[in-house]
């Protein structure tokens, strides 16, 4: 039996190649789980295949992050496994600098909505993350990220981009 790779889903991700402008709403500290001011900012993203389209790599550029107003790169690195049919992502910034986290998101797309999990340890507690991907077609793309405090049960939206294309 030959595996069809036109739809294994090593392909959910090519709607996302290209240039983008990103508008961004997130909780000012995604890590405090009461605070609840958010802040808004542009970034723009540049997202390219690797690997024979077995992965892809995202540069992410914001020209002033509140609330410093400092630039703020980072990059993300997306991998498929043929075998499983999922999606690993690792997120990759200047806060772990060389760090490659070993407990990257993972999951896969039904149709244009693509839901992506992990467990993170944040202040000493095991918290769910959970990263919401929609293909809007010619609109554009949305990625959303959210948190559980209670083990997946109720989930808090934390960081929202809307990513219109620019090339």
């Amino acid at each position: 039996m030959t595996e069809n790779t036109d739809t294994d889903g090593r392909h959910d991700f090519d709607f996302f190649h290209g240039h983008w402008k990103t508008h961004n709403r997130k909780l000012a500290d995604v890590l405090d789980r009461d605070c609840a001011t958010w802040i808004e900012f542009d970034s723009t993203v540049r997202c390219e295949p690797v690997l024979g389209g077995l992965g892809n790599v995202e540069p992410f550029s914001a020209p002033a992050m509140p609330p410093s107003g400092d630039p703020f790169d980072a990059m993300t690195l997306r991998l498929f496994d043929p075998r499983t049919r999922n999606w690993r992502i690792w997120w990759i910034s200047p806060r772990q600098p060389g760090l490659l986290d070993d407990n990257p998101m993972e999951g896969r797309f039904s149709g244009s909505h693509g839901e992506f999990f992990a467990v993170e340890t944040i202040d000493g507690e095991e918290v769910r993350v959970r990263w919401d991907w929609d293909d809007l077609g010619s609109e554009g793309a949305r990625w959303e990220q959210r948190f559980s405090y209670d083990d997946g049960v109720t989930w808090h939206l934390n960081w929202t981009s809307t990513h219109t294309r620019s090339d």
